[in-house]
């Protein structure tokens, strides 16, 4: 286990530095002068010069992404150009909002994705299967960002039941968690059909084994054959993209900070990036990246512990 520990982080080493490479460089290919974006057509040279320096600019790309990666091996991510304040600090205030909101999305999502796939396995082809299947692919087919928008317009703007926008910072427990559901709604939305297909499809093969036949055959209840023997099995799948797929819920969720104008990593990345503000949008990448690849290798460590067959495989 150990072995496969190590590899899995050296992997994930690997992709962080490979990723944020690359996203530097698209960064780097965007037209225009980053300099004179920020001070505006009227800068004197000399000032572009100065600004230039000291956001690194006039070093050749491979000492500008070197010498970022060796501040961040000493914890320094850099200074905000606009408000001097160090870019962990900045990176960091906005990290807990978008976290909440990606557990909060994948948290109702599996409540109720996991137990309707089962149901659909164990009731295959009953109306309620079926139902469940039309949902499903109903909600993976629809973006996230047209769902929050329909749901701010519906429950928040007509009916009136859940705030528009922000995110309740400074109010009561209860009123952050208003401000929650509905981008909460909009990013897990499609998940729910994506786990309830996926359980379905993994619980169905699993039904079908040779030690399912067994169990049954030694009278054993059935929902002690479903949630202790079937569903042990089934949910490896699903584990694995669930690593992936928090991951992924941060894209959904710059749609969602930017409808719901809540404070989160996502919208702090794309107002960086239309100002131009390199030290934010490369630590900001960086937090999401070791994010993204820590979900994964989470999930991947999951799986192994509870298949053996993993880890011997690697």
């Amino acid at each position: 286990m150990w072995i496969y520990l190590v590899k899995r982080i050296l992997l994930a080493t690997i992709i962080v530095v490979t990723a944020v490479t690359l996203l530097y460089s698209m960064i780097l290919a965007v037209p225009g002068d980053p300099v004179t974006v920020l001070l505006g057509p009227r800068s004197t040279p000399e000032m572009r010069d100065t600004l230039r320096a000291q956001m690194g600019l006039d070093n050749p790309f491979y000492y500008q992404i070197g010498h970022f990666l060796l501040n961040v091996l000493q914890g320094d991510l850099g200074m905000d150009v606009f408000s001097n304040r160090p870019v962990s600090t900045i990176v960091f205030e906005q990290v807990p909002h978008t976290i909440i909101l990606i557990l909060a999305s994948i948290g109702w999502a599996i409540l109720i994705g996991v137990p309707l796939g089962c149901y659909s396995a164990i009731r295959r082809n009953s109306f309620v299967d079926k139902l469940t299947g039309v949902f499903s692919v109903g909600t993976i087919a629809i973006p996230s960002f047209v769902i929050a928008l329909y749901a701010l317009l519906i429950f928040a703007v007509e009916l009136q039941w859940l705030p528009a926008i922000g995110a309740g910072t400074g109010g009561t427990l209860v009123d952050r968690i208003r401000h929650l559901i509905l981008p909460a709604l909009a990013v897990g939305l499609g998940w729910v059909g994506y786990l309830s297909r996926l359980v379905r499809a993994s619980m169905l093969e699993v039904l079908g084994e040779n030690y399912i036949r067994t169990a049954r055959a030694f009278g054993l209840p059935e929902h002690v054959i479903i949630f202790r023997y079937a569903l042990k099995i089934a949910i490896l799948p699903t584990i694995a993209l669930l690593g992936v797929g928090i991951g992924y819920l941060l894209s959904a969720a710059v749609f969602a900070e930017i409808v719901f104008a809540r404070p989160g990593i996502g919208k702090l990345i794309y107002e960086s990036v239309l100002t131009r503000n390199y030290p934010i949008v490369m630590g900001s990448v960086l937090i999401t990246t070791i994010f993204f690849v820590a979900s994964t290798m989470i999930s991947d460590i999951i799986n192994a512990g509870l298949d053996p067959r993993i880890r011997e495989n690697l």
